[in-house]
């Protein structure tokens, strides 16, 4: 009887739903190569940086050589951007020639595109390369913001807040740089002593709202409550303590915290300029890299605080009613080769940390990814190893609320 019921249920669900685009077996990697030939995937994806941009372009030539598919970076400049784009063709009855094929992704807007089941999956597991990030020995490549990804995206880099200054940067008592501060506590302290020399980016910038989180973690002492959505506690008392921190914060701030930088690169090029001696990145070999191209002083140096920094991986995902699921699986197995993931970490070319357990490729894989350590900006060798995790999903976005209705237009 549960079976005839189910039976009958079928063709009701699809006619509610309209047509869903059939989509490749992920386990047939011979069948989604024959059908990933000749495609043309659209590749969704932040584009507010020129080094991620050229990454993308080279990924572009390398799986047209290799796969014969074309590759097109759509450029946005927030996620949220594409899953509005593929919401909006689910509620207009589009499943199966949506316009997005690929997206880069995290955080708040995975767990936007899971809860409103417009993500095509689950296959992450089934790409040939995944078996590299060793998931057994490293759950962070399945877990998005305390959410199981479930397969239903493939981790492709790594981040996590590292503080960087210039080591020839006078302080207020004429001392140089040379204990930068390890907690927000201290970070106050030395704002204080240096006014106008440090600032984040403006929220909802996700490197500032990054910035947010790491504080509330080291400020609130409910741990308990950020791990949980954000409506099973009360906001108001768990964030308290953040927004005393900030209102003693912003009087110190570059232009006294009346104005933000729009970005974390913007807020490097200040940096680069002589208007702020500490800042912070996400990409912790970003300061290295910026050396190397001369945007950054070779007095640079990086460093991770001894408490540890908040730290996650970023993601791909395929939309339900992509009309190019095969390339789209393709490019993610692509992106996790050694290949691609050492070209990416490479200081030259971006930078960005790989997801592969390194220690576990083959002797000629791991040789792919030595380090230039000569370069001064480079963090010592373990400082990453101290990573707290990232809160549930929902905390960026009323962090982000709250903060715009306390400080905007000040």
């Amino acid at each position: 009887m549960p079976i005839r019921l189910l039976a009958a249920a079928t063709p009701i669900a699809l006619l509610l739903s309209g047509p869903v685009a059939a989509g490749p077996d992920p386990t047939d990697w011979e069948a989604v190569l024959d059908e990933a030939r000749g495609q043309t995937v659209y590749w969704y994806a932040w584009a507010g940086e020129q080094r991620t941009n050229d990454y993308i372009d080279w990924v572009a030539g390398r799986v047209e050589e290799q796969f014969d598919i074309e590759l097109t970076h759509v450029k946005i400049g927030d996620t949220a951007e594409a899953v509005s784009r593929v919401l909006a063709e689910k509620q207009a009855g589009n499943h199966g020639q949506g316009n997005v094929d690929l997206i880069w992704i995290n955080g708040e807007n995975f767990a936007t595109m899971k809860a409103n089941d417009l993500l095509f999956g689950p296959f992450a597991e089934s790409l040939p390369n995944f078996a590299l990030t060793h998931p057994e020995h490293n759950p962070e490549v399945v877990t998005d913001f305390t959410l199981p990804t479930e397969g239903y995206e493939s981790p492709w880099g790594r981040s996590q807040i590292t503080f960087y200054y210039d080591s020839n940067e006078l302080r207020g008592d004429n001392q140089q740089v040379a204990a930068p501060p390890q907690d927000m506590s201290a970070l106050l302290e030395w704002a204080a002593a240096n006014p106008g020399r440090f600032t984040y980016p403006r929220i909802p910038d996700f490197t500032g709202s990054t910035f947010l989180k790491q504080a509330l973690i080291e400020l609130s002492d409910e741990d308990k409550a950020l791990y949980a959505p954000v409506e099973e506690s009360d906001f108001a008392a768990v964030t308290a303590p953040l927004w005393d921190y900030l209102d003693a914060l912003h009087p110190h701030l570059w232009r006294s915290g009346r104005q933000f930088p729009a970005t974390g690169h913007e807020m490097r090029s200040l940096m680069g300029d002589g208007e702020l001696s500490l800042a912070f990145t996400f990409t912790p070999s970003e300061p290295a890299a910026a050396v190397a191209d001369f945007e950054l002083p070779e007095s640079t140096r990086s460093y991770v605080p001894q408490g540890g920094t908040l730290g996650n991986v970023h993601f791909v995902a395929i939309p339900f009613n992509s009309p190019h699921k095969a390339g789209a699986l393709v490019i993610a197995d692509f992106l996790l080769s050694p290949k691609a993931q050492a070209h990416k970490q490479d200081l030259d070319v971006w930078g960005d940390r790989t997801v592969l357990d390194v220690a576990r490729l083959d002797d000629d894989s791991r040789a792919l990814f030595s380090l230039d350590e000569r370069n001064p900006a480079m963090l010592p060798p373990g400082a990453l190893q101290r990573t707290l995790p990232e809160p549930h999903p929902s905390w960026m976005t009323a962090l982000e609320d709250a903060w715009k209705a306390r400080y905007i237009g000040n």
